[in-house]
């Protein structure tokens, strides 16, 4: 069973795709992979000067990185000089080697700790930071980014130690630096110094493009789009290699927009941030062209972003920004031009849908606005209709609105692998708080956090005999990936909205869920037969004062009754776990109802 489930899922992960990444590791081991022969010397500053005519002299700017270290959007620790690019802030252990080239070094290293946590300073989201005060005519933020920049280029040289080693991370710091010339009005007249860094990251990303095409995901996005921003920018300067890497990046900008990104608007990733991501870095794609001259990207690739501009305000609550704790989630904020909070999602919507639908999303003068601001760009006239229950059937989505009540409903439609065995999934939330929630992500290098995290027990759903819904098969990787049954995507009568959809795991259980919200009222329904022992629904709660009558459950808000006609044999409140911000987690209740026998449970919220 366990041979025959590997051959199912790398025939799901496309064979194609298996064959390069094995290729690629291969060529890696042997020591003939044509990255290995790549060479170039560090450049020295400086990298930026300060403008001629300051402007942007009334906008807010982004102040995380004043006076201190901001990592993963929450962890803040003062400090004035540049960061030590190989040190774990979280446990102060330092990274072994820091000289050997990068193919060299392991991905995961337990004795150091989650190898994000130097990638995250690496990252250069500081340079868009003090880009925006030096664009103000901030000279000491002037000498300062110039100072961390050849601080990093000393301590990083071309292309040895873990800060080399993953190809996304460099094309993240090409757009950063892409953006703070653009911001700085240094775009056509750059610093060499600026264009050999820039140059030394694109002859490491376009070697490895069909490996990071291969994870049908956001690598094979940002690596597209360094090349193409990078490409445009040392073409017009003259490099004759650039000419090459203008062309990939765009051909993959285009074939990746369609490819990943469904007619619906979802995202290969099934993943609110890493879908911030994405966008996020077609943003930058699309708003740096224009500088250039270059031609536009075409209708099918800007009808997609549409799309997923569309599905990401679906998800976001207006008032506050916030969104689903859905799927995984590294802490990446990849264009932060705000010092708004990480979970608020506003900005990017904004600027996406102000880019590719010309309308503005949001019609106060918020913070979300800033971006626009500072890009550029007019805020159009023309206004997106509010929120409203939505179908999103390519992704496995619906989104149900009443008055003030939201429920996001989750159902496997597996085209991409899944990152989180969430099927049947029930986001909800009242007044703009979420009561029923995910739990996030945490570390992708804690193996017991990835357990649990990414597991079935850490969602609202069923889980059948204490085992994930499917089977893992590695790190990132289940197989057996489930596909929805019975579904019935939405309908409405009068102010009552139902939906419903089911699933049959790998080993034979079943789980049918039917949503029925109404303007005071939320009605699930749990249809479960074929289990072997027991099967326990979970209600994961937002922390608060939380009170057990008899089978309900009950705040100062909502009241959560569950019957069943099956005999309940636990009616449990217990301690989990959620993890808002990466590598940041909390105790939340989670209300537990189990049963040894087929049957239907009925949860009934009201409020």
């Amino acid at each position: 069973m366990h041979a025959l489930t590997k051959i199912k899922t790398l025939a799901a992960l496309g064979i194609g795709n298996v064959a390069h990444v094995a290729a690629y590791r291969l060529q890696l081991r042997l020591g003939i992979h044509p990255v290995q022969r790549i060479s170039t010397t560090a450049p020295t500053g400086p990298f930026f000067r300060i403008p001629e005519n300051p402007q942007y002299t009334d906008l807010p700017y982004n102040r995380q990185w004043d006076e201190q270290h901001c990592l993963f959007g929450w962890h803040k620790t003062p400090a004035h000089e540049a960061p030590d690019w190989f040190t774990n802030p979280f446990n102060q252990k330092r990274f072994p080697t820091t000289n050997a080239s990068w193919w060299m070094l392991p991905d995961f290293n337990p004795a150091f700790g989650d190898i994000k946590t130097i990638w995250e300073a690496s990252r250069f989201d500081w340079v868009l930071c003090f880009a925006q005060k030096a664009a103000q005519g901030d000279s000491a933020a002037l000498v300062k980014l110039n100072n961390w920049l050849s601080d990093w280029s000393a301590k990083n040289p071309p292309y040895s130690g873990p800060n080399w080693k993953c190809g996304q991370e460099a094309s993240i710091r090409v757009m950063h630096l892409a953006m703070a010339a653009r911001l700085l009005g240094q775009v056509s007249n750059p610093e060499p110094a600026l264009l050999q860094l820039v140059a030394a990251h694109l002859q490491r990303i376009a070697p490895t493009i069909s490996y990071a095409l291969a994870q049908n995901n956001n690598h094979g996005t940002s690596e597209a789009a360094a090349l193409f921003i990078g490409g445009t920018w040392l073409h017009a300067s003259g490099d004759k290699r650039a000419a090459k890497w203008m062309r990939t990046g765009r051909k993959f900008l285009e074939e990746r927009a369609c490819k990943l990104i469904e007619p619906d608007g979802s995202f290969s990733q099934q993943s609110l941030n890493y879908h911030r991501v994405m966008l996020d870095t077609y943003c930058m794609a699309e708003v740096w062209r224009k500088p250039l001259q270059v031609s536009a990207f075409s209708p099918a690739l800007r009808a997609r972003l549409a799309k997923a501009t569309d599905w990401l305000y679906a998800m976001v609550d207006p008032e506050s920004g916030d969104a689903p704790n859905l799927g995984a989630n590294d802490g990446a904020r990849l264009f932060p031009l705000t010092d708004t909070d990480y979970r608020d999602y506003r900005p990017t919507v904004q600027l996406a849908m102000a880019l590719f639908q010309n309308r503005q999303a949001y019609r106060d003068n918020g913070s979300y606005n800033i971006p626009l601001r500072w890009l550029k760009i007019p805020l159009p006239a023309t206004h997106a209709e509010p929120r409203s229950s939505t179908s999103f059937p390519d992704g496995g989505y619906c989104t149900l609105h009443a008055n003030q009540a939201f429920v996001l409903f989750r159902y496997p439609r597996f085209r991409f692998r899944p990152s989180q065995a969430d099927a049947l999934h029930v986001d909800f939330w009242l007044n703009n708080q979420n009561i029923l929630r995910d739990g996030g992500s945490f570390s992708y290098a804690d193996d017991e956090a990835m357990q649990y995290f990414k597991g079935t027990a850490s969602h609202n759903t069923i889980q059948f005999d204490e085992r994930d819904q499917m089977p893992r098969l590695g790190r990132f990787l289940f197989g057996e990936w489930l596909q929805a049954e019975d579904v019935c995507h939405m309908t409405k009568v009068g102010e009552t909205i139902t939906t419903s959809a089911s699933y049959r795991d790998w080993k034979g259980a079943k789980h049918h869920r039917k949503l029925t919200l109404s303007t005071r009222s939320l009605q699930i329904e749990d249809h479960i037969s074929d289990f072997e022992e027991k099967a326990i629904l979970r209600w994961r709660l937002a922390p608060g004062e939380w009170s057990i009558a008899g089978n309900t459950i009950s705040n100062n808000v909502i009241t959560l009754t569950v019957t069943s006609d099956a005999a309940i044999q636990r009616f449990e409140l217990t301690d989990g776990r959620e993890s808002r911000y990466y590598l940041q987690q909390t105790t939340l209740p989670v209300l537990e109802i189990e049963v040894t026998y087929p049957g239907t449970l009925t949860t009934m919220i009201a409020w």
